[in-house]
């Protein structure tokens, strides 16, 4: 990395957003060179030594950002560690030669598209609500869905923790006693799209999500991720307005 700001040297790091930076900067917790630092601005090179919380921090030198689709399995989670020593969606993706963090969440339950990066700038701007970045799910529910029920829910849910306004919802077919649906959301908040439909009495058997901006889950197995082109980490930028 070349000369540059630390809370921004943290991002590139893949350890945190530059907002968040500053809050540990602010906290003490970060070191340049073996000194504290908690005033914001001080600038580190490539030769510094950089510690969070006394844990030395390792970079690649010009090492070029990562960005990383999975196809997350159900029965995985979205955290590092787990104490009941459930699998991680971390594990899966340790072959990417970078530190990652993940861009948002899918339950355990879930199951698609999960979007890691090296840049966790770009992930803190990808998840930010004033950035409303789009996500696509497949969803299947129990029961069948009548038109009067897809126009309540085109209006929108007013959830525990406020409105949704109006959804984009579309019903793609009914089998048997089950309704698949495509739902893009332009915001994250903890399993929203299980208490949507939870707020009709409606149970979510299966939930994939199919994109996340500009990125679609395509033909990725379960398990398995890839890399994303040059050309793909741009337009994934530009969605989110992201010219750092």
């Amino acid at each position: 990395m070349s000369d540059m700001r630390l809370q921004k040297w943290l991002a590139e790091a893949g350890l945190c957003s530059r907002r968040e930076g500053e809050k540990w900067i602010a906290a003490g917790r970060v070191s340049v060179d073996g000194v504290v630092v908690t005033q914001q601005g001080v600038r580190v090179g490539p030769e510094s030594v950089v510690t969070v919380d006394d844990q030395p921090v390792v970079v690649r030198t010009n090492s070029l950002r990562v960005v990383v689709a999975l196809n997350k399995p159900v029965g995985v989670i979205c955290s590092r560690k787990d104490p009941e020593g459930r699998p991680s969606a971390y594990q899966l993706v340790e072959g990417a030669g970078a530190r990652l963090v993940s861009v948002g969440r899918l339950d355990y339950n879930s199951e698609g598209l999960l979007l890691f990066t090296s840049d966790g700038e770009l992930a803190n701007r990808l998840t930010h609500p004033r950035y409303g970045v789009s996500r696509t799910y497949r969803v299947r529910v129990h029961g069948r869905v009548s038109d009067a029920l897809l126009a309540k829910l085109r209006e929108g849910v007013t959830l525990d923790d406020g409105p949704t306004g109006p959804l984009d919802i579309t019903l793609e077919r009914v089998v048997a006693a089950n309704s698949w649906l495509s739902l893009t959301l332009k915001e994250g908040r903890n399993r929203i799209v299980r208490r949507i439909f939870a707020a009709f009495d409606m149970n979510v058997a299966r939930l994939i999500r199919v994109t996340y901006g500009s990125v679609e889950l395509g033909e990725i197995p379960s398990g398995a991720w890839r890399y994303l082109s040059r050309s793909e980490v741009a337009r994934l930028m530009s969605v989110v307005d992201a010219h750092y």
